[in-house]
């Protein structure tokens, strides 16, 4: 009798149990997706100046509110991630011509040119020379949506494909790229100058190119001849302090930090001819045991210190990320300088953003761009689920080289009726 009295019960703990496994679940989701994260124009770090004032009121995107895709989109991981796999949404293919350069010590340099579908909006011959990311080269898709559009606005684009990141392209010489090594990049700058005298250049860096394009610019005033801004996305800024923060499972950047190890790792190892081969005149530094310790390599930092480093000469790892980070080459830099990161950037930590802060705070010519979402160069917009072709990204950059453009221009217009002025007086 009692046992037919409790039965009816247990379907109740059922549902309870279930109901609390769904609300477990539902849980996690929305803290893994972030779905109550809010969304919000970008943080803007620079001083009061006509620049920073004439930027804001021509670069709508800068205090507009930033809006992910809402399913996924306030994810930093998922943002990363479809970066990685995905590239974009419906890559275009543009068409260009690969260029050849032989360097100095025998390496070959190539890079892709793309010329613009479209008149400039200010009609002038304005040509951005584009740094990928770690690795990345002309054919990734991020590349081609972002070259695909920038054509369509007028501009020409050249695009430099990391020496021995194209599988096609054997290495001619026992080198590969490196972390801050400017060499191909101005290479391919200089080319540009000496083929097209009269055009300006816009520098774009995304990641680790971004590294790149900030210290070539700083590494002498005359790299910024003919320049009319630069855009660095999503770089770390500081070798030498992201190392560690590099190493911690803090937001899962060990993690990443693997998979990017293995993915050098298969760079270099395609090459092994080329860079350790017998016929080969390596580095003195660069032995044949550094081979053996490639293959066991589980991060950047154990690649750059065996084998990366020593294709320039330095002793010491702690040498090499000093050298090659452009954070002592910043201040250096005098022409208009956006720098863009994702607050929720799982490869970037925080404390390496005091850096562009800090800089923004001592430079009018500097901009820091910082919004809540994005990942590391996702920056994926749309309603709901699926995204759209072209990036918050894609957008913010030609935006802000068109408004530096109309700047330069105005500043010139200015300059030329003070003149008139000045002779009728």
């Amino acid at each position: 009798m009692n046992a037919m009295l409790e039965t009816p019960e247990l379907p109740a703990v059922f549902d309870g149990v279930k109901l609390a496994a769904v609300a477990a679940v539902l849980y996690v989701i929305v803290r893994c997706l972030n779905l109550k994260g809010p969304t919000a124009p970008p943080d803007l770090y620079f001083q009061d100046s006509g620049l920073s004032r004439f930027l804001l009121k021509s670069c709508p995107l800068l205090t507009k509110e930033y809006i992910p895709p809402l399913i996924w989109g306030k994810s930093g991981h998922i943002q990363t991630a479809l970066y990685g796999k995905m590239g974009r949404v419906r890559s275009p293919h543009p068409y260009g011509h690969r260029k050849f350069i032989t360097m100095s010590d025998g390496a070959t340099s190539t890079f892709d040119l793309f010329e613009p579908l479209a008149e400039h909006c200010v009609g002038d011959d304005i040509t951005m020379v584009i740094c990928p990311g770690i690795a990345n080269h002309s054919e990734k898709q991020y590349i081609r949506t972002f070259v695909d559009y920038a054509q369509k606005n007028g501009y020409r684009c050249a695009v430099l494909n990391h020496l021995g990141a194209l599988p096609n392209i054997e290495l001619t010489s026992p080198r590969m790229f490196t972390y801050g090594c400017t060499w191909e990049f101005g290479a391919m700058v200089n080319y540009i100058k000496k083929t097209y005298p009269l055009t300006q250049l816009v520098v774009v860096g995304f990641s680790l190119g971004g590294n790149i394009v900030c210290k070539y610019l700083g590494e002498t005033q005359a790299n910024q001849e003919k320049v009319l801004c630069c855009v660095s996305v999503c770089q770390g800024y500081s070798a030498l302090r992201a190392q560690e923060t590099f190493m911690q499972w803090d937001q899962c950047r060990r993690f990443y930090n693997f998979l990017m190890a293995d993915n050098m790792k298969k760079i270099i190892l395609s090459h092994r001819q080329a860079l350790f081969g017998d016929h080969v005149k390596k580095p003195q530094s660069l032995e044949d045991t550094d081979l053996s310790r490639l293959y066991t390599a589980t991060s950047l930092m154990q690649i750059d210190d065996n084998v990366m480093r020593k294709f320039h000469g330095y002793n010491s790892l702690k040498e090499y990320y000093e050298e090659e980070s452009c954070m002592r080459y910043l201040h250096r830099i005098y022409v208009p300088l956006m720098l863009v990161n994702a607050a929720d950037d799982p490869l970037v930590h925080e404390s390496l953003l005091t850096i562009p802060k800090s800089l923004s705070e001592k430079r009018e010519n500097v901009m820091f761009v910082l919004p809540l979402h994005g990942g590391h160069l996702g920056f994926f917009e749309g309603s709901v689920l699926f995204p759209e072709p072209l990036t918050w990204m894609d957008k913010l950059v030609v935006e802000y080289a068109n408004a530096i453009r109309q700047w330069e221009r105005n500043k010139s217009q200015c300059s030329d009726t003070e003149q008139v002025e000045a002779d009728l007086e």
